[in-house]
């Protein structure tokens, strides 16, 4: 089993490598009649390519998206659409020199230990080059979700690079998109330029925390007890290459409350249940609570830099490595879409799952 699918109904098989000539995505389960083209997947797209400042790797790709299949005068048949991204910019003599060696903190070792031979240029199938093709299917979620649920909006920002975290009573929604770090503080992203850059000169990285969250999702989407929409979610997050740790709601800091601060104190509202508040991140038992839905995860530091680090060879002998090339400083900017598009990509796959067993059947209060 290559294991390279996810999801139920919605499902995404990705496809491709960091140096291959093209990686893609291939979507099944996509409602028929969903207005979608190239520009509106490549919107997404455009927020994940890299180069776009010295924070990032300064490999040049336009990563542009053609679909190949399953979209008929500008609306999707109900077939499998096929999405694909060339690549133009590789530069694979820049891995020459660690063919041979395994980088500290890289899948390089396990892929080898797995298969018994590794993609050295760029990690192959452990680069987050892969996760274009998620970002291409994310933008044919959120397509899918207009189409059959207009209200739920999906967006990520960084709230922590390395040990600095944002302030959180300086949070402002419009500062996301006016900044190179998609974060709400503008005071942090100053800060943080800084910081970043001199890592970025010392030839090292750092690793960061980004927050996804999905507003006017429905009550009722997941199931009990394997189905939650909340383990859909964290394993969605999880299988984020450099990804190692995903919290729903409070997450790890609800261990530190007391039964009466943890719970969300419920009233009656106009429209149905109101909560004093969301400590559970939107979701209880598994099932969305109608609340907002927030997720973070943690990325950890790009493991290729150029900071001399001891290693061993395929032969076992001891050795150091410098890994030369463009990489990321902190990787975690551009997993921020990345985060968006598996959010959107689970919201669709749940909301079919329950209007496929449940229909109108829910319960209405009040």
């Amino acid at each position: 089993m290559s294991l390279n699918t996810f999801g139920h109904l919605f499902r995404v098989t990705t496809w491709g490598e960091s140096h291959g000539p093209a990686l893609g995505a291939t979507v099944d389960g996509v409602p028929p009649g969903v207005a979608i083209d190239e520009a509106q997947i490549q919107q997404w797209l455009d927020k994940r390519k890299p180069g776009q400042n010295k924070f990032t790797t300064q490999r040049r790709e336009p990563d542009a998206v053609k679909i190949l299949s399953g979209v008929f005068e500008g609306r999707t048949t109900g077939t499998s659409v096929q999405l694909m991204i060339e690549n133009t910019d590789q530069r694979s003599k820049d891995y020459g020199d660690i063919a041979q060696k395994f980088r500290p903190g890289h899948a390089d070792i396990t892929y080898f230990q797995k298969y018994g031979l590794r993609d050295y240029r760029g990690g192959g199938r452990s680069s987050a080059r892969e996760t274009a093709a998620r970002v291409a299917a994310g933008g044919l979620a959120r397509a899918a979700l207009a189409h059959l649920a207009p209200g739920i909006e999906v967006q990520g920002y960084m709230v922590q690079m390395g040990p600095k975290a944002i302030d959180r009573s300086r949070f402002d929604r419009a500062q996301i998109d006016q900044n190179p770090f998609w974060t709400p503080d503008a005071v942090a992203a100053e800060d943080w330029a800084a910081y970043l850059d001199q890592l970025r000169k010392d030839g090292n990285s750092v690793g960061a925390v980004i927050e996804v969250v999905a507003r006017g999702v429905p009550a009722g989407l997941g199931a009990p007890v394997y189905g939650k929409l909340d383990t859909d979610i964290a394993a969605a997050m999880m299988s984020i290459n450099a990804v190692k740790a995903v919290e729903i709601g409070d997450g790890f800091a609800s261990a530190t409350l007391t039964g009466v601060e943890n719970a969300d104190e419920i009233a009656m509202g106009p429209d149905g249940p109101v909560y004093s508040s969301n400590h559970a991140g939107g979701i209880l038992g598994g099932i969305s609570t109608g609340q907002e839905i927030v997720c973070r995860f943690a990325v950890k530091p790009t493991s290729s830099i150029l900071t001399p680090r001891k290693t061993i060879t395929v032969a076992g002998e001891e050795t150091e490595i410098v890994t030369k090339g463009r990489h990321d400083p902190c990787v975690g900017i551009r997993a921020v879409p990345v985060g968006e598009a598996m959010m959107a990509c689970v919201i669709l796959d749940h909301l079919l799952l329950h209007r496929g067993q449940v229909g109108d059947a829910g319960g209405v209060i009040g």
